[in-house]
């Protein structure tokens, strides 16, 4: 019996129920019949439940470049790591990656159901593709039995490093791979316990260079790790898997994190030696944190901000969230922003070649911005029903709050937006809402002023104020025009001594008792008890005429006390 014929016996005899070759899988999972250009990418995350920002950030992208070049983005779950499972873990990825519009075009869509036809889409799934494929690599020689145990791989560990040696499995420190297929065949059949490796035929003396899309040539030392393909519980290792699973999903371009970069060399060589064209690599930079001044990643420990669930929690919009990480996936999403500025973020075009390939910082000062930019571009209508949306689940007091009067709230929410020139920026998030409306409900506003009002006393005195509040009751009515309302103020202010021409005001201060932005502060004041909110005629038209006068009777009530 020849060498070739003994690989087949090893072969048959560690995967007797495997009949097909890799040429049947081709003709199972043929090339996709799409467009010229059309990209095929994947999103792989582990069912932990947990969806990091730098995972949001990746399978942005993956849609992105998928969906702008008419090609198919798959999720695949990649569950061979049974110890960081959760329960629920599928479940949990999938609504909150579709809680900021992440819809893969196939793959999974929830626990137990998926879309397309280059299925499973759980590697737990797909094991028999793997023995097909480890089956072939036995009979090539490119894989073979392991019987080290964990004692051997540990004491080999401590001599490569007393020894200043690279650490791992490969060369002279490999045990098994000199094993001949008789001796290999003969432990199996004594029920010697083994896992399959990987065969490299590389060196580290030697150099390989893989083309990165977002980084262009990265030159590295080739592969020479026999590393673990198939483990003692018969799933493979992330390193194997992937490599199967990009090519029989015919995926086209891999975007993944920077820290792959130094196992690229190992899975050219995994694609090579299973006969598969190799993939298009992307490695995204890794979402970074500033940290009194210098970068470390983000921590799912210290920073809240790691997981996605923190954006969702406190509020943000799910587009606040996707334009801001735009921003970091292009430079020029910005002035493409600027000149779109009622576009949706879907029709901007990712280059990934543009992609910065430094770390991101993740900075939450420009996220805030952004997301105010966003909010000011919803309507009431638009704004009210997301904000009802969220408050459902994670305020239900903010939700019973708007709904004891919706069509008062409704009100609320179109204070200087419908129809506005200039929409006000004071939303963030959701979680803002009610610490900048607060004072249009009447109990909170009660509650507020219990413990006085916020006057600026250093600009008027008790006196000044009173007059004031005293002056506008007499002239309040809902029923004037804005240009009315105000005329009718600027004459009160002027009888009382304020100017009404600020440019005259700077000029000469000394010479008033103050200026018209005084005057309407104060009303300001007594209405919100706060000194900046949105236009006092629309909150005073919003809160009706009543419920004004008794406001600023009761301010000046207080006032005199």
């Amino acid at each position: 019996m020849n060498n070739e014929e003994k690989l087949i016996e090893l072969a048959d005899l560690i995967f007797p129920d495997i009949t097909e070759t890799i040429a049947d899988l081709e003709k199972r999972y043929p090339k996709r019949d799409l467009e010229e250009g059309a990209e095929v990418t994947r999103f792989a995350p582990s069912p932990t439940g947990f969806l990091h920002i730098g995972g949001l950030f990746g399978s942005l992208i993956d849609m992105k470049v998928a969906n702008q070049s008419k090609g198919k983005f798959i999720l695949r779950i990649e569950d061979t790591d049974r110890k960081r499972e959760v329960e629920n873990g599928v479940i949990e990825l999938i609504t909150q990656m579709r809680a900021f519009n992440i819809i893969n075009d196939e793959g999974l869509v929830s626990e137990t159901e998926a879309l397309g036809e280059y299925g499973p889409y759980k590697q737990s799934e797909r094991e028999y593709i793997y023995k097909v494929c480890a089956k072939e690599l036995i009979k090539k020689g490119r894989v073979y039995p392991c019987f080290c145990t964990a004692e051997d791989l540990d004491k080999l560990r401590e001599s490569q490093e007393k020894a200043k040696q690279i650490p791992g499995y490969y060369g002279q420190y490999a045990r098994c791979r000199n094993y001949s297929v008789d001796e290999a065949i003969e432990r199996i059949k004594n029920n010697k316990e083994y896992i399959l490796r990987f065969r490299s035929l590389g060196s580290h003396l030697r150099k390989v260079k893989i083309n990165d899309i977002i980084r262009g040539k990265i030159e590295m030392a080739q592969n020479d790790q026999d590393i673990v393909v198939i483990k003692s519980d018969g799933l493979p290792t992330y390193h194997f898997a992937h490599a199967v699973d990009d090519h029989f999903m015919r995926v086209t371009t891999a975007v993944r994190g920077e820290e792959w970069i130094p196992s690229s060399a190992l899975h050219m060589e995994l694609f090579e030696a299973l006969g598969f064209e190799q993939v298009k690599y992307a490695h995204t930079p890794t979402i970074m944190k500033n940290d009194n001044g210098s970068k470390r990643k983000l921590s799912k420990r210290k920073d809240p901000e790691s997981a996605v669930s923190f954006f969702i929690e406190e509020g943000y919009p799910a587009d606040s969230v996707i334009e801001y990480l735009l921003t970091i996936i292009n430079s020029d999403y910005e002035l493409w922003r600027k000149a779109n500025k009622t576009a949706n973020w879907r029709d901007f075009e990712v280059k990934l070649n543009k992609l910065n390939s430094s770390g991101a910082l993740f900075d939450m000062i420009k996220l805030t911005d952004v997301s105010k930019e966003v909010i000011s571009r919803l309507s009431s209508t638009e704004l009210l029903e997301l904000v009802l949306e969220w408050a459902k689940i994670y305020d239900t007091n903010l939700y019973n709050l708007l709904n004891e009067d919706l069509e008062y709230t409704k009100k609320v929410f179109a204070i200087e937006r419908d129809n506005a020139t200039k929409i006000r920026k004071d939303f963030a998030k959701y979680k803002d809402i009610l610490p900048n409306t607060f004072y249009m409900y009447n109990r909170l506003y009660r509650e507020d002023i219990n413990s006085g009002f916020n006057f600026d006393s250093s600009k008027l005195d008790i006196n000044s104020v009173k007059e004031i509040l005293e002056g506008y009751i007499g002239i309040h009515s809902d029923s004037l025009s804005k240009e009315d309302w105000f005329n009718k103020v600027k004459e009160m202010a002027e009888k009382l001594g304020y100017c009404t021409n600020m440019k005259e005001y700077k000029q000469n201060p000394d010479d008033f008792k103050g200026s018209i932005a005084d005057v309407t502060g104060v009303i300001r004041v007594a209405l919100t008890n706060r000194q900046n909110t949105p236009d006092i005629y629309a909150i005073m038209q919003v809160l009706g005429e009543k419920e004004t006068i008794d406001r600023l009777k009761n301010a000046l009530s207080m006032k005199g006390e």
